[in-house]
Order: C-alpha cells, then structure tokens, then sequence
C-alpha cells in the first residue's frame, strides 16, 4: 500500500474525519475518553503511544493517553486533561480533529475516542505515577500492509496489531486505532464495537 505524503497526512485526517458519523454507546459503563493524538502531522506524522506505569489500573498495558470523564465534563474536555496530566501536552479544542465510535469495555467502561492533530514536534514529559515511558508510532505503519493481524482463540478471531517487534497492541486500544487506522487514515467505514478482547485487558 503506497504511503501518503507525510505533508497530506493533515488534510486526509481531516477530510475523512468530517465525512464520518461516530457510533455512540447504546450501553451505559463509567464514561472514560482517550486521545488518538497525531504529533508532526505535516512532516513526520506519528501518533502517541503510552505504557502504563506498572502500578494502578491496566498496569504495565500499552494505551493511548487518556482517563475517566470526570462529573461536568464532556468527552473532549476529558482526553484534553488527560493528555495534559499524563504527557505534558496542552491542546485545546481547536486541536481536536473528531471522535471515533465508542467502545464499550468488558470491564464496563464506555470509552470515546478523541482524535487531536497538531502540526509541530512538541516537547512531551510523561507522568511517572501514571505512565512509564512514551512511544511515538508512525502513521505509515499503521496503513502498512501487515496490520491487522488476527489470531484464532477458543472464543473466536482475536485483534493483535504490531506497531513494533515488541509492541503488539489488543482490544480496546487496538481496537480504536484500528478504526482509526480505517476511518482516518483510509477513508473506510468500519465498525470494531464486538471485537474480542484478551483475558488480561480485563481489569
């Protein structure tokens, strides 16, 4: 699959972005929102990537920065705290590009997906207590040929995507960057709400 230019990356996000209807969740969970954020749109054009501290909730996962939507907040205000606190970025809302489909968690959170673009290389300072080290991973990798990857469990098709030889990423976070990878990068509709999620994700 030929690769874009990494200079159209920031006109291709934006374009099949306002051309998609998000899904919202039909099931009510704790409300949670994550930051699809893309860094250096116009030249380099990679997304961010957390592990999460080995501590707390969904310790030593990867993930995409983000939290729980606290009382008062909407879903874009929530995925801009939560980049803030987590990774030192302060967007605002003009830096948000669109929402994916919710994703509803075996664990019962109703996550919205919030995709951010910014068109520089902004300094980042992750969040010991929360986050144990960043990862920046290019878009050209996430339209690459050999993603999505899926294997074959007991319980049906399971979602693997390797953005790296040590880094394979599951449902839910790989479940949103796969939409993503669909919607926004490619211009494909594409539902991800009943792919399966591992045993360890479940927490």
């Amino acid at each position: 699959m030929p690769e874009p230019m990494a200079t159209a990356w920031t006109d291709i996000v934006r374009r099949n972005l306002a051309g998609f209807t998000r899904v919202p969740a039909r099931a009510a969970g704790r409300a949670a929102a994550v930051t699809v954020c893309v860094l250096d749109a116009e030249r380099d054009a990679t997304i961010l990537m957390i592990k999460r501290a080995p501590r707390g909730l969904n310790s030593g996962q990867w993930a995409l920065p983000g939290g729980r939507i606290e009382p008062g907040e909407t879903a874009v205000e929530a995925a801009v705290r939560e980049l803030h606190e987590e990774v030192g970025l302060r967007l605002t809302e003009q830096d948000v590009v669109g929402q994916l489909d919710d994703y509803v968690t075996d664990s019962g959170f109703v996550i919205t997906p919030v995709v951010t673009m910014t068109t520089g290389s902004p300094r980042l300072q992750r969040n010991p207590a929360e986050v144990h080290s960043l990862h920046r991973i290019a878009l050209s990798r996430l339209v690459s040929a050999e993603l999505p990857r899926w294997t074959t469990t007991a319980a049906g098709p399971l979602l693997q995507m390797p953005l790296r030889s040590n880094m394979v990423v599951h449902a839910p976070t790989g479940a949103i960057l796969l939409q993503f990878r669909e919607v926004a990068l490619l211009g494909r509709s594409i539902s991800v709400a009943d792919l399966l999620e591992p045993e360890f994700t479940r927490v």
